[in-house]
């Protein structure tokens, strides 16, 4: 199917607001007929036209990016912590915020198919599971590499073995945006090979519980330069139409740096054992795409677009869905409306949105 006749079977637009928190994420079940939208501490499952079917309320943490993955259900981050985040969620449903060496971080995974009402609960209608992403717990309670949490997520072929059939699960690292030191100017992703996961991993929802069932270390773990970020990969998607995988982010504020908000990296690239600029120790690195803007002083490369730190959904062909975000400051509505784009390359416009 081309990307006209693929278009034609589309919204322009999808569009859902709420009273509390800000989109973070979204995904499409296209097959399905459906959009999914994560706010913070809810997520929001609607038809195409922005008709709401159902909603999770009362997730314990901050509900960040998502993806839909092979089996049909939706995978999230989820971030229980003590930080600032951390401190406004807890706020907000009234309950006591962790402290540091407490800070859990999850792969949340999503049974959309169970979800047919408002307000269903995480604990009580069985919807959710959580896996533990140990390693980013293990880097963020000894403040390394300036690690947040993490919040980017996609699934793609195993980098370096690409094209394959299997698809492995990317974790992206949030980390925060201190300019006074240089160990974050990397972004890091985690990669998982998710087989027997549910058996092995999944822990069911328990309210005021933070489990720690999960992998003990990652497949890999890579880092790639990008330079200084605010907030680490705020989203992250695999496009299989160019062979890349995108990393939306909030622009960094080092002015060595061009702090563009969108990257890429190809996946057929095959990593390679090296320092990572601002680091001391060896790692698995992987390079930007040869592609968009270069800023020649640093070598790096990217794009200048508005929107996708809050959603970033490829569908094929060309065409994504990406999130635009608002806030209504006279009702205190936030909203998300999830604008069908076209991907053009361009360095200075590398999405333009369907007429």
């Amino acid at each position: 199917m081309g990307a006209a006749a693929l278009g034609a079977e589309l919204p322009d637009t999808i569009y859902v607001g709420v009273r509390d928190g800000h989109v973070q994420g979204i995904a499409l079940d296209k097959a399905k007929g459906y959009m999914y939208f994560s706010f913070t501490s809810s997520f929001i499952k609607t038809d195409l036209q922005g008709n709401i079917i159902g909603t999770i309320s009362r997730i314990q943490g901050h509900l960040g990016a998502m993806t839909l993955g092979p089996d049909g259900r939706v995978w999230a981050s989820l971030e229980c912590k003590d930080d600032v985040i951390g401190q406004g969620i807890a706020d907000r449903l009234g309950v006591e915020n962790l402290r540091h060496d407490q800070s859990v971080f999850y792969v949340a995974i999503i049974d959309v198919d169970k979800i047919d009402r408002v307000g269903m609960d995480p604990e009580k209608d069985g919807v959710m599971t959580t896996v533990c992403i140990r390693e980013a717990c293990k880097d963020y309670e000894g403040k390394t590499y300036g690690c947040s949490g993490i919040d980017g997520i996609t699934f793609a072929p195993r980098i370096g073995k690409c094209p394959g059939k299997k698809l492995y699960l990317y974790v992206a690292y949030g980390i925060y945006g201190d300019t006074s030191r240089t160990d974050n100017d990397n972004q890091i992703i985690l990669c998982y090979d998710v087989s027997g996961w549910k058996d092995r991993y999944e822990t069911p929802v328990v309210f005021g519980t933070v489990p720690t069932n999960g992998p003990e270390k990652p497949r890999h773990k890579y880092f790639v330069h990008t330079g200084n970020t605010n907030w680490g990969v705020q989203n992250m998607a695999y496009d299989a139409y160019t062979g890349r995988i995108y990393l939306a982010v909030y622009k960094g504020k080092k002015d060595s740096y061009p702090n563009y908000p969108l990257f890429s990296l190809d996946v057929k690239q095959r990593p390679v054992k090296a320092r990572p600029k601002g680091l001391e120790e060896k790692h698995e690195t992987l390079k930007l795409s040869e592609a968009g803007l270069l800023d020649a002083p640093t070598g790096v490369r990217g794009w200048n677009f508005k929107w996708g730190s809050t959603g970033l959904c490829p569908i094929g062909e060309g065409l994504w869905y990406i999130s635009e975000n608002h806030k209504d400051k006279a009702t205190g509505i936030q909203s998300c409306t999830a604008r069908l784009y076209r991907w053009t390359g361009e360095g200075s416009k590398p999405f333009v949105a369907r007429q």
